[in-house]
This record gives C-alpha cells, sequence and structure tokens, in this order.
C-alpha cells in the first residue's frame, strides 16, 4: 500500500500516521501568519486545519535516499514552520528544511512556506 493517497480535494492523506495533509504549500510568511492561516484555513470541507508539529514535518523526510528527501507528492526542497515553540526562547520556533534534512530553531518573524495538517479518518 502506497503511503501518501491523493483524494482529488488537495489534500494527501498520510496511511503511516493517519494524518491528512494540504497537498500545495503556501508562502513565505511569518510565523504569525502562518498559525493565521491555519486558523482561518477551510479546505475539503474541513476546517480544523493547524500548523504541524516538528515531530509530524520531520516524519515526512525519508533518510534512507540521498538527499534526504520525502516521498509526499511534490515536496519542495524549502524550510517549512512547524507549530512547536523552542523551549528555550519563546521567540524561536522550530522550522524543518526538505533541502537538508535538518531542523532549526528561527525567529518568529522570519518567513518560511506552511503545509497544513489536520487528524484524518476513515470516513474522510
Amino acid at each position: 500500500m502506497e503511503r501518501f493517497i491523493d483524494n482529488s480535494d488537495q489534500t494527501i492523506m498520510d496511511t503511516k500516521t493517519g494524518l491528512m495533509w494540504q497537498k500545495k504549500d503556501v508562502g513565505p510568511m511569518s510565523w504569525q501568519e502562518a498559525l493565521d492561516y491555519a486558523h482561518k484555513l477551510r479546505l475539503a470541507g474541513h476546517d480544523d486545519w493547524r500548523l504541524p508539529s516538528v515531530e509530524e514535518l520531520f516524519a515526512l523526510l525519508d533518510f534512507s535516499k540521498y538527499g534526504p528527501t520525502s516521498s509526499f507528492p511534490g515536496m519542495p526542497s524549502k524550510w517549512f514552520w512547524s507549530s512547536s515553540l523552542y523551549a528555550p526562547d519563546s521567540n524561536y520556533v522550530w522550522r524543518v528544511s526538505f533541502s537538508y534534512g535538518s531542523v532549526y530553531a528561527a525567529v518568529k518573524y522570519n518567513v518560511y512556506y506552511v503545509r497544513c495538517v489536520r487528524k484524518g479518518s476513515e470516513k474522510d
């Protein structure tokens, strides 16, 4: 079974995690703009979209391939915001690179890309 299934409604279902992802990335935007965007997003009949945690984003990377890379359809080589705050300094948030397969903290006013997520279900 394929891990990522295109739902043909601008969403992708991750069969490994049960998460539904926004198909297209948006941005760049600041972290606050990203939070606002996720809160207002209405996509495929759902209004419970959110920014992914750093762990959820990082799980999209595939370290068994050179790059590393992601088998997520059309994943660009960009930095993406997570919802995870950087504990030592609340002015920073974790971000994930799909170019380098790395995770770094960044100041909230920097601009990066966003791909929202929600908990999927069998009915979706």
